[in-house]
């Protein structure tokens, strides 16, 4: 109800900001998502569009959320055309994003990492500003390897490229996605042109996550600059558990044992 609510409002010209608390229950909202906002525009030959709609859910882990509180759902959204999708991974990028995609042509999904809402403190600029739709952010310059990620495992990346840094001397460039679809193909093609090497890490279960796509097209773009087989460390392929959520997600060890698996192939 609350998205087929947001869908008409947009349809009439409104800009409806649904919101699902959490992600982990946006499925009953799938079918209006991928068959109505998505398309709606498409099937009506450029008659209508949902296009001012944006939905929000906090998505991802927390330290205690278990498998209902704890998902990460957006690979099912990125696989529908005419669907945008967000992730931010901070306050400042979240107000950034977020405006753009309030503005944007295109329905958006706009996921929130639960994490950072009690852990993420910055000054936020309490003027009106976007960040731009489909482009990546350069987190830490690096020439030896490169780490993609969004949301809150942007931070992890950035611990262990720190760590390796200082005990193997090995220089990571993080890049922060931001947004999955569209995502940036150039900034990621670029920085894996220089390093010669790849690491894709998301919480999110490994199978048929966003990473897989990344390293199709990286490796179409890239293969005769790649130094090694591209990475993806990732959640397991299990329901999200709860005692157990430190060896599911994709922490700064197993990172860090990635990155120097990957510079000793």
């Amino acid at each position: 109800g609350i998205v087929g609510f947001g869908i008409g409002l947009a349809t009439q010209g409104y800009t409806p900001i649904a919101e699902i608390q959490f992600a982990d229950y946006i499925y009953p909202a799938f079918d209006q998502l991928v068959n109505e906002a998505a398309k709606y525009r498409y099937r009506s030959g450029g008659l209508f569009t949902a296009g001012g709609l944006t939905v929000r859910a906090p998505y991802g882990a927390v330290g205690h959320g278990g498998h209902y509180h704890s998902q990460s759902p957006e690979s099912f959204f990125t696989h529908v055309p005419g669907l945008k999708v967000v992730i931010p991974s901070s306050p400042a990028e979240a107000k950034g994003l977020l405006l753009s995609c309030i503005r944007d042509p295109d329905p958006c999904v706009f996921f929130e990492p639960k994490l950072l809402y009690r852990t993420s403190v910055e000054g936020v600029p309490v003027t009106d500003y976007q960040i731009p739709l489909g482009q990546a952010r350069l987190v830490r310059e690096g020439t030896d390897i490169t780490l993609v990620g969004w949301g809150a495992q942007v931070h992890i990346l950035a611990q262990a490229a720190q760590v390796v840094s200082k005990a193997d001397s090995i220089s990571c460039e993080v890049v922060d996605l931001r947004t999955l679809i569209p995502w940036d193909v150039a900034a990621v093609t670029g920085s894996v042109q220089k390093t010669g090497r790849l690491l894709v890490s998301h919480e999110a279960a490994l199978t048929s996550g966003f990473g897989a796509e990344l390293v199709a097209e990286v490796t179409k773009r890239c293969f005769l600059n790649l130094e090694a087989p591209p990475v993806r460390v990732c959640g397991a392929d299990t329901p999200f558990p709860l005692v157990f959520e430190p060896l599911y997600l994709p922490g700064v060890e197993r990172l860090i044992d990635a990155i120097r698996a990957t510079m000793q192939y």
